[in-house]
């Protein structure tokens, strides 16, 4: 019997090769969140972006959003009916962990702003730095300082919600983290990508990389392993969820 229940919300695909070669967002993520030592975890994937029921909020310990190749500035009504959905999550204080996507949809949903990225594209093995309240956030526990994750994005977070806890930034992005409340969490990297999928992300994205004036051979370069990384996924998992 699974000691705990957590769903993943999936608002995208990974890139045809990847897919292919490596899997889907819901694959990495409960390989990263392994090992968090909560025993035995039963993982549901519900697509948001079909138009099926979402669970009752109690009926699950915890709730994991994707990343999406989608932009939350389309506003297209599954996003909408998405951002409602968080708002519950919020409102009924159970444990969330947005990633990427769900970063941004979590912080629009809150009355943040979300737009392309002033700095510009933000993709590879970077280094994201905790601010003092992030030092301090069960999030980041136990991990080094600076942590090096993997990450792929042209939107950013550009004005938190209000009442948002600020956590870390990159040299790309100021708000690579945040908090609302003791059970919601958003990260605007990828701590459950491993080094083949931050390559193949790379790959597919080579023509725009180029074009924007970049090298995506260099990035292709430095793109490494981050095994603390995916220890964020797993500090969710032991600290968040009662």
């Amino acid at each position: 019997m699974a000691s705990l229940k957590i769903v993943v919300l999936r608002a995208g695909d990974t890139p045809p090769d990847v897919a292919r070669e490596e899997g889907q967002f819901t694959g990495f993520i409960r390989r990263a969140a392994d090992g968090a030592g909560r025993g035995e975890v039963a993982w549901t994937e519900i697509d948001l972006r079909t138009d099926g029921a979402l669970p009752d909020p109690s009926a699950f310990d915890a709730f994991v959003m994707t990343g999406s190749s989608h932009s939350v500035t389309e506003r297209a009504p599954w996003m909408l009916r998405g951002q409602a959905y968080l708002r519950e999550l919020v409102d009924r204080r159970r444990p969330f962990f947005g990633i990427c996507f769900g970063h941004q949809m979590l912080a629009e949903a809150l009355g943040g702003a979300v737009q392309k990225n002033p700095n510009g594209r933000e993709i590879g093995t970077i280094t994201v730095d905790a601010t003092a309240e992030g030092d301090q956030d069960p999030i980041f526990r136990d991990l080094p300082r600076p942590l090096r994750v993997n990450a792929t994005h042209t939107d950013a977070v550009v004005t938190p919600p209000s009442g948002a806890r600020h956590l870390a930034t990159s040299s790309l992005d100021p708000y690579a983290a945040f908090a609302i409340g003791d059970t919601a969490r958003a990260v605007q990297f990828h701590p459950e990508f491993h080094a083949a999928v931050m390559r193949g992300y790379v790959r597919a994205r080579a023509h725009l990389i180029d074009a924007e004036g970049l090298s995506h051979a260099e990035i292709l370069a430095t793109v490494t392993e981050t095994p603390d990384g995916a220890g964020i996924l797993r500090n969710f998992v032991r600290h968040f969820i009662p």
